[in-house]
């Protein structure tokens, strides 16, 4: 991928500048330039559009939004989406019966199911139903021990959209200590095993830790992946630390995150906004890793192996 890069460098007390902002919105909208080149010779060498297909069961309007947003990404890279809209009362074999139906298409590279389904349907179940070569989303527990284990899979978007943006701006990893705070199957957890793999010092937190504030205070990176609005104080941060908000949550300003933001730009070395950070780079991720199915599946030789580890 041929991306401008911006260094980060570490700063000391002393001479502590404003922070860099991690900008999620643009380095997208850099790596979207690059997927449509790889979109367009895929469909010269094969005569077929990569496909993403996205499942979305029930009506939670937000969800909508977001398979929405993904139709749209597809649409800017030069690829096709399906979408497929099931009852509330659909149950988990009928869901599986159809994820599986997208396995068996030939057409299709990669599938999205949209995440939360309906309380009743077995969501694991369902999601590992996915071939492993199409968990584009990397929601699969094979997917995640292959990825742990720097084997050759797809990464869960939301951690490895945050781990583009770190390499892009070249923060330094090895041999840093990194906070995670969430444990999530799909977020917090995946984050944990990426950063260990960059050489990081690892710590994984949750709501449920006693004295959060003494594991923040001394990370050199912080993942804000707990769910929790600005759970995470701007006074826990340690200076010139990187801050990483992978929440959102709506408010009559716009939305903040899992981090406080006042004082934040004073405080950090470098940080993700919210909106405009992490977002940006999850489905981004998710575009990315279809693109890179759709190769593989065209006998276009392509390293997954580097696209995730870098």
């Amino acid at each position: 991928m041929s991306t401008e890069t911006t260094t980060y460098e570490g700063q000391t007390s002393s001479q502590h500048k404003s922070a860099l902002v991690l900008d999620g919105r643009a380095l997208a909208q850099q790596i979207e330039k690059d997927l449509r080149v790889r979109v367009d010779v895929i469909k010269e060498k094969t005569g077929r559009t990569p496909i993403l297909a996205t499942i979305l069961v029930g009506g939670d309007p937000a969800s909508a939004t977001y398979v929405r947003m993904k139709g749209n990404a597809c649409k800017r890279v030069g690829m096709d989406s399906i979408r497929i809209d099931m009852a509330h009362e659909t149950t988990t074999e009928q869901l599986k019966a159809k994820i599986q139906e997208l396995n068996d298409n030939q057409d299709v590279h990669g599938i999205l199911l949209q995440h939360p389904v309906p309380s009743h349907i077995d969501e694991r179940a369902c999601f590992e139903q996915i071939d492993l070569e199409k968990d584009v989303d990397g929601v699969t527990c094979l997917g995640f021990g292959r990825m742990s284990m720097r084997q050759p899979a797809f990464g869960s978007c939301t951690p490895q959209g945050v781990m583009h943006l770190l390499r892009h701006y070249n923060i330094e990893l090895s041999g840093k200590e990194a906070v995670v705070v969430g444990r999530s199957p799909i977020l917090g957890k995946p984050m944990a095993m990426m950063l260990l793999n960059a050489n990081c010092t690892v710590t994984m937190c949750h709501s449920h830790t006693e004295d959060l504030a003494a594991f923040v205070k001394r990370a050199d990176i912080i993942v804000g992946a707990v769910g929790i609005p600005e759970l995470i104080r701007t006074e826990w941060i340690k200076e010139g630390a990187v801050v990483i908000d992978a929440g959102f949550h709506p408010s009559e300003g716009g939305g903040v995150g899992d981090t406080q933001r006042l004082g934040m730009k004073e405080v950090a070395g470098a940080y993700t906004p919210v909106p405009g950070g992490v977002g940006p780079m999850t489905i981004n991720t998710l575009i990315r890793q279809t693109v890179t199915a759709a190769e593989k599946s065209a006998g276009i030789t392509v390293d997954i192996l580097s696209e995730i580890c870098g």
